[in-house]
């Protein structure tokens, strides 16, 4: 060791004083694990300051009581108990009041004057450095350390006292899994099975029994571990009831409240284990440290928001995926009838979005205020949108969102035998569908507007849409003047419209609202029980397409508003309005307008303006996809190559039904 970190650390140790204020106590304690700790980078190094300090106290009768006093005034002043048994869970049961909790551990700082024990261990042991040299501490050190720290009067009746904040841990969290097991959002949730077996109920009295048995002078061994087992077995019962709910969450909706409440039982059960092994330890000493690096990691996890929304959101994502994915697959064709019927819906939607840009057109008249023009604009876009949906036609901006999730669903097929095939084959089916939707909405929404526009000039002798306003659509749409980028975030606006969808119709099945339109008394009075039954049935079908149509409606509409109140400058670029546009746009310049290189700038920016936004609010979907499928793994090399297979071989497959789909 250098002489430099000696005189260091004698510096530090002449600083130590039991009889200091709560605060300056803390204040050393963090200082001399900060020595320790040196510059983070060296596992070795950090436990050679250890060994350094032991010695340094071994040595000096004086520096070891001054150091056995300290560090008995710092542990009385704290409850080892709560951290030990609570450290790393949510005092409140709501994860986003979790979710503020460590917004305020992030934004405020640490306050050393406390006697809250897990609060000072973050302060002192906060980083995944800590964990890695507390692991790297060998048996020999730590008892030596042990010995320093602990007065000779204590050295027989210490691991008691240890062995009592243990127990009282274990009964403090049994306490607390008691409560989430019968709270009555979980226990209505859970089988009948689970139910009858009541392994709640016992499980206070088996904490006690073993708390019993452990602190006992007198104790057995043959009872003590007859007692340990019970209590194994009641934690495993415990725990396999709490697992029954997520049966429950298959076919009735997830909530995000009920997923961190099952995290945080599931946790705590797993704390109880470690206690558990930590009270049995025949080498007390060394199972705290390891305690004590684990709980590190622990207090890391605690501050992360990510981790709280990963973890607690994993599971609603996986749901929304999967109705999606339900969704999605109808929107893929994968034979010849099935894409000619697509380019037919598609074709329906484009005339509906014909009147959808008319109409928009019209609404620039009226010269509403900011606010008011995108949200008349967004009530229009909500109910051609609707209107195509009751129809049954297509839009094919709308589909990349659904589809993902269908198509990630057979990612988790890959290593079987035919899989990679299977999986290229469901991309060439979805690009070629995607071609199909936009032909249909394309070729279809152009000659439409074309058409009622010429038909509405000569009705009243004037375009639907002045020669300027022409020029500012024609303008606008130019591949450098920010089209592209629109094009992207209108992706993006696609898919949290899905987002949106998946989370309304899980909210709708969670609650069994359509139970509730079927069966409530005032309901079935005013509507007859018939009209309920068909309202129940249809809202339960359609939810999720009328929450996305309308949502992705309302966002169209509104977010340049919004965006250009704060200045951002961000508009949308939907392919098929902006066909139309243009089409109302040539309408109104005349023939000439094909001789204006702008104009045909503005045209050879519609495929990439479609592109983009199919292509991001795909990627998007499929990434949630992913994440909620747990695909990990997968040979990405194999697909690729099977897929620049595909198009080297069979590259019209991606546009157009071949012959073995027919």
């Amino acid at each position: 060791m250098k002489s430099a970190d000696s005189l260091s650390l004698t510096k530090l140790l002449s600083t130590v004083d039991p009889k200091s204020s709560l605060a300056r106590r803390n204040l050393q304690l963090i200082a001399l694990l900060d020595w320790v700790r040196g510059d983070g980078k060296s596992v070795e190094l950090a436990t050679a300051r250890v060994a350094e300090l032991v010695t340094l106290a071994e040595q000096s009768p004086v520096l070891r009581e001054r150091l056995q006093l300290w560090w008995r005034a710092i542990t009385q002043s704290v409850d080892i108990t709560m951290l030990l048994a609570d450290f790393g869970f949510a005092q409140r049961t709501s994860m986003f009041s979790e979710l503020a909790e460590r917004l305020r551990y992030k934004l405020l700082p640490t306050n050393p004057d406390t006697i809250d024990a897990s609060e000072l261990f973050m302060s002192a042991l906060h980083s995944e450095f800590d964990a890695r040299w507390l692991n790297a501490l060998d048996e020999s050190l730590i008892q030596r350390l042990s010995r320093i720290l602990t007065p000779d009067s204590e050295q027989g009746d210490g691991s008691t006292r240890w062995h009592v904040a243990l127990a009282d841990a274990i009964t403090y969290c049994a306490g607390n899994i008691l409560a989430t097991g019968f709270a009555p959002e979980l226990r209505l949730r859970m089988t009948d099975e689970a139910r009858e077996e009541q392994p709640f109920h016992e499980l206070i009295s088996d904490a006690e029994s073993l708390r019993i048995e452990v602190l006992h002078p007198l104790r057995t061994s043959d009872r003590l571990n007859g007692t340990v087992a019970r209590f194994r077995e009641r934690l495993d019962a415990c725990r396999n009831a709490a697992n029954s709910v997520y049966s429950h969450f298959e076919d009735n909706g997830i909530s995000v409240g009920l997923v961190f409440r099952l995290r945080q039982l599931r946790a705590r059960i797993l704390r109880v284990r470690e206690l558990l092994e930590c009270l049995l330890s025949p080498k007390p000493d060394v199972a705290a440290v390891k305690l004590l690096s684990r709980l590190v990691n622990v207090g890391l996890e605690r501050r992360s928001l990510r981790a709280l929304m990963t973890a607690n959101s994993s599971l609603l994502a996986a749901k929304m995926a999967e109705r999606n994915a339900e969704t999605g697959s109808h929107y893929i064709t994968r034979s010849a009838s099935e894409y000619f019927s697509m380019v037919k819906k598609a074709a329906g939607g484009g005339l509906v979005m014909a009147f959808t840009t008319l109409i928009k057109f019209w609404l620039y008249t009226l010269a509403f205020s900011a606010f008011w023009s995108g949200f008349w604009a967004g009530t229009n876009y909500a109910i051609s949108f609707v209107l195509v949906q009751l129809l049954h036609f297509t839009v094919a901006t709308k589909q990349p969102a659904m589809t993902a999730p269908a198509m990630a669903a057979k990612l988790k097929d890959i290593d079987d035998e035919g899989g990679e095939t299977a999986f290229v084959d469901e991309v060439a089916h979805l690009v070629r569908s995607q071609v199909a939707a936009i032909l249909g909405n394309v070729l279809v929404v152009f000659p439409a507007v074309l058409g009622m526009t010429l038909l509405l000039a000569q009705a009243f002798g004037h375009s639907a849409i002045s020669e300027k306003e022409a020029l500012h659509v024609i303008e606008s749409l130019k591949p450098w003047g920010g089209s592209l980028l629109f094009a992207a975030f209108t992706g993006v606006l696609l898919f949290t419209s899905s987002i949106f969808a998946g989370w309304v119709e899980n909210w709708f099945v969670l609650h069994r609202l359509d139970a509730a339109i079927h069966y409530n008394p005032r309901i079935t009075r005013a509507l007859g029980a018939a009209r309920a039954t068909r309202c129940a049935r249809f809202l339960r079908d359609n939810l999720s397409g009328l929450a996305a149509n309308i949502s992705l409606g309302f966002m169209l509409g509104l977010a340049p508003v919004f965006a250009a109140f704060f200045g951002l400058g961000l508009d949308v670029r939907h392919v098929t309005l902006s066909t139309g546009q243009m089409a109302a746009a040539a309408a109104a310049l005349g023939q000439d307008v094909v001789h204006q290189p702008a104009f045909w700038w503005s045209m050879a920016t519609l495929p990439f303006i479609g592109a983009l936004n199919v292509l991001v609010s795909f990627y998007l979907a499929f990434r949630l996809a992913l994440r909620a499928q747990n695909v990990t793994g997968v040979e990405r090399s194999r697909i690729y190559s099977a897929l620049r297979h595909r198009i080297l071989h069979a590259p019209l497959s991606f546009f157009a039904p071949t012959r073995r789909n027919v």
